[in-house]
């Protein structure tokens, strides 16, 4: 090759990676259109605009923008923004999930600081901190984690920590070390029921998650536990109330449920979309059942609301000591 041809080469525009190279081949499917009932009002007020300057200021990555969130305008127009931390790559390829999947970058020290320094400076109350999988590393994240948790606590001390965690699937001792961070709430969400694991979490184990809660408790009884699930997936009302039983075994104070919404064809399609009332039906059940507290409707995810959450479930369970 000529000294030409070989600069022109190096010179060409690089190739765009697909955000789900694990999907790329998939047949397209059908997006159904949204009802009524799913609508929001789309985000840019000022108050937003101010979230997401504090955000790119501290260069940190939120689930709201990564993951489609349909609240992110409510959310960030209150400074309400969910960080997640362990970069923005998953390495998990779930069939439901907006999140870019690939081979992940290393971990950056100064992310736990930074963390720390947005949500004190955005006056959060009560925060919520997430991310992706990180198979690729010996505890999963688990020790980031802790020093996320750290570094909140030392730059905000007022300020409740809510962990949102990934399953730490054969990581020995992970999930003691965000334990012992002493996060206030550590959720964990199934997602869905235990026959659609295979097609929406197929590196996710069903039994191991319901466990992963219910060690929580036994390890630090004072943490709220917390986990949601989507429906439309294709689950059947039977399977939905034996996941509130499973749950409620590993003593789960807070259930979350929400419509799942397509991100794009090459995504698990929606198999229908569950109207609010069939929500509200499973709200009743679920309370029953034992919950402290239920969030059920199409827009529920699970950081949406957790502060006011928070306080309730504080409230509840202080009424409920009360009462024995």
């Amino acid at each position: 090759m000529s000294d030409a041809a070989s600069l022109l080469d190096n010179n060409r525009e690089p190739v765009a990676r697909p955000r789900h190279p694990e999907k790329a081949h998939r047949p397209d499917q059908p997006v159904a259109r949204k009802p009524a009932w799913i609508r929001v009002k789309a985000p840019g007020s000022p108050q937003w605009d101010a979230t997401r300057k504090i955000v790119k200021e501290h260069r940190l990555v939120t689930v709201c923008e990564e993951a489609g969130c349909p609240n992110i305008g409510e959310c960030w127009e209150k400074k309400h923004a969910t960080f997640m931390i362990l970069g923005d790559t998953c390495t998990r390829a779930c069939a439901f999930c907006n999140v870019k999947t690939g081979l992940p970058l290393a971990l950056d020290p100064s992310e736990p600081v930074r963390v720390g320094e947005a949500v004190k400076k955005l006056g959060l109350a009560h925060s919520v901190i997430t991310s992706v999988d990180r198979d690729d590393l010996a505890d999963g994240g688990a020790g980031h984690f802790a020093k996320v948790v750290a570094a909140i606590k030392a730059a905000s001390p007022n300020t409740t920590v809510e962990v949102l965690t990934p399953d730490f699937l054969r990581k020995q001792g992970a999930l003691e070390t965000v334990v012992a961070a002493k996060p206030d709430v550590f959720n964990h969400n199934l997602e869905t029921v235990a026959s659609k694991y295979l097609e929406v979490r197929p590196g996710a184990r069903y039994f191991h998650s319901i466990r992963l809660l219910q060690r929580v408790k036994e390890i630090d009884p004072r943490i709220f536990t917390k986990s949601g699930m989507m429906l439309g997936l294709g689950e059947e009302r039977h399977e939905v109330l034996q996941l509130m039983d499973d749950l409620r075994t590993a003593d789960v104070d807070f259930l979350t449920m929400g419509q799942y919404l397509q991100p794009t064809r090459k995504h698990h399609p929606v198999a229908r979309f569950v109207p609010p009332g069939e929500f509200a039906s499973y709200a009743e059940v679920a309370l029953a059942k034992g919950f402290l507290l239920v969030s059920s409707s199409p827009l529920t995810r699970s950081s949406h609301h957790a502060g006011e959450d928070f306080a309730s479930l504080k409230a509840r369970r202080l009424a409920l000591r009360e009462r024995l």
